[in-house]
C-alpha cells in the first residue's frame, strides 16, 4: 500500500519513515512538509494512505483534506488531541497523538490495510464484470491481440511500452501489441509488482536484471528511467538494497 507522510517537523517525518520500514505492506513513497508539495506527489503517484499532521503553516491538515475531491485514506498525526473529533468528521481512519508508540501506529495501519483490501476487492470485482477488452485476475490478465484473446501471466512480463494508442507488452517468449493506453493498463496492474518509470514505460520490479546510469536492464533490453519518476522508483528499490 503506497503511503505519503506530510508534516512540517522533520523529526516526526523520520519517526513515520522508520515505522513504515518495519511494516511489510507499507511503501512510503515520499515525505513532505506542506500541502503544496503533497499535491505534486499525489498527481504523479497512486497514494492509498496519508499520514497527515494537522497544524502546519499556510494550510492545515484539515483544510488540505477539504480541498481534495477524492482523498485517500487518512491517519492524522498530531500533538493536539482536541482536534480528534474534527479529524473523524472527515472520515479519518485513525488519529495518532505524538509521541506515537509503534504499537499504536501498527494498530492504525492494520485498520487502514483492511479497508484498503476491502476497497481493492470491490474494485476488482467491478472491473472484472465490466471489462470488455481485458480483465485482471490474481496472476494474469487477458488482452485482445488482433482477432484473439491472449492470456498474459504477470510473472512473464519484463516491461510494457506505450506507443500512442497501443501498448507493447514485452514478455520472455514474445511481444504483444494491444490497443490501450498506459494509464488504463497501469490501473489494472498490481502496484506491488509493477511501477511506472517513464511516461512510455512500466516495468516489472522482479524482472530487473541491473540498473546502470538511470537505465534498467532486462536481459539484453534497456528501459530509461524518466526524471519525473526517478525519486519514486529509487525509493521503492532502496527497500531491497543491501
Amino acid at each position: 500500500m503506497n503511503c505519503l507522510a506530510i508534516d512540517d517537523e522533520p523529526l516526526a517525518l523520520n519517526v513515520i519513515k522508520d515505522f513504515c520500514s518495519k511494516v511489510s505492506f507499507l511503501t512510503l513513497i515520499d515525505t513532505c512538509s506542506n500541502a503544496v508539495d503533497a499535491i505534486k506527489i499525489m498527481n504523479r503517484c497512486d497514494i492509498g494512505l496519508i499520514f497527515l499532521d494537522i497544524q502546519m503553516p499556510q494550510l492545515s491538515g484539515l483544510e488540505f483534506i477539504k480541498t481534495l475531491a477524492n482523498p485517500p485514506m487518512i491517519i492524522f498525526t498530531t500533538a493536539y488531541s482536541e482536534h480528534a473529533l474534527a479529524g473523524f468528521d472527515l472520515n479519518a481512519v485513525d488519529y495518532l497523538v505524538k509521541p506515537i508508540p509503534f504499537e499504536r501506529f501498527f494498530k492504525a495501519v492494520n485498520k487502514a490495510y483492511e479497508l484498503y483490501n476491502l476497497r481493492h476487492k470491490n474494485t476488482h470485482v467491478s472491473t472484472s464484470n465490466s471489462a470488455k477488452g481485458s480483465e485482471v485476475s490474481a496472476d494474469y490478465f487477458l488482452i485482445k491481440v488482433e482477432y484473439s484473446t491472449v492470456r498474459i501471466d504477470y510473472a512473464n512480463i519484463l516491461y510494457i511500452e506505450g506507443l500512442k494508442d497501443y501498448v507493447k507488452i514485452v514478455t520472455d517468449a514474445k511481444n504483444y501489441l494491444t490497443k490501450s493506453t498506459m494509464k488504463n493498463i497501469e490501473e489494472k496492474l498490481p502496484g506491488d509488482r509493477f511501477i511506472r518509470v517513464h511516461k512510455s514505460y512500466i516495468v516489472s520490479l522482479a524482472r530487473i536484471s541491473k540498473i546502470e546510469n538511470n537505465r534498467l536492464i532486462f536481459k539484453d533490453k534497456y528501459v530509461p528511467v524518466g526524471d519525473q519518476y526517478k525519486d519514486v522508483f529509487y525509493k521503492r528499490i532502496d527497500k531491497n538494497r543491501l
